[in-house]
């Protein structure tokens, strides 16, 4: 039963197990303001806007906030979102299986990608969606 289960994850998509709310935020917010968006929205993300049509979307977690705010002592009034953004985004298709989908988050050390349908982000999928897919 157990490789049933596996077997039904790893043929699933990113389109199938994917967060649909994807929530934005400026780039020259400042940290804080992101702090409380996130917990507004109750993310654990945010992705943040490209300044033109040229530029590339950026994304700010809670990890981020912690390891380059927190840990060093900085003030998240006086930091502004660009500064602690990761950029560009890893992007996967909604119609890319969760097995590969695990796979590119291991191999580059992510824990989530913007779900990308080659005209506009769609969604977010984490490794907690992926682990959720699995059946028990």
């Amino acid at each position: 039963m157990a490789k049933k289960a596996l077997e039904k994850v790893r043929f699933a998509t990113a389109g199938d197990v994917m967060h649909k709310d994807v929530v934005y935020i400026d780039g020259k917010k400042t940290v804080a303001e992101a702090v409380r968006l996130m917990r507004d929205k109750k993310v654990s993300s945010l992705i943040v806007n490209r300044r033109g049509v040229e530029d590339a979307f950026g994304i700010v977690t809670r990890k981020d906030v912690v390891s380059k705010v927190v840990d060093p002592g900085k003030d998240p009034a006086k930091v502004q979102v660009f500064e602690i953004m990761s950029k560009p985004l890893i992007t996967v298709s909604p119609g890319l299986q969760l097995k590969y989908c695990a796979r590119l988050f291991n191999a580059s050390g992510i824990r989530r990608a913007v779900v990308f349908d080659g005209k506009e982000i769609i969604g977010i999928l984490s490794n907690t969606d992926i682990f959720n897919a699995i059946e028990v």
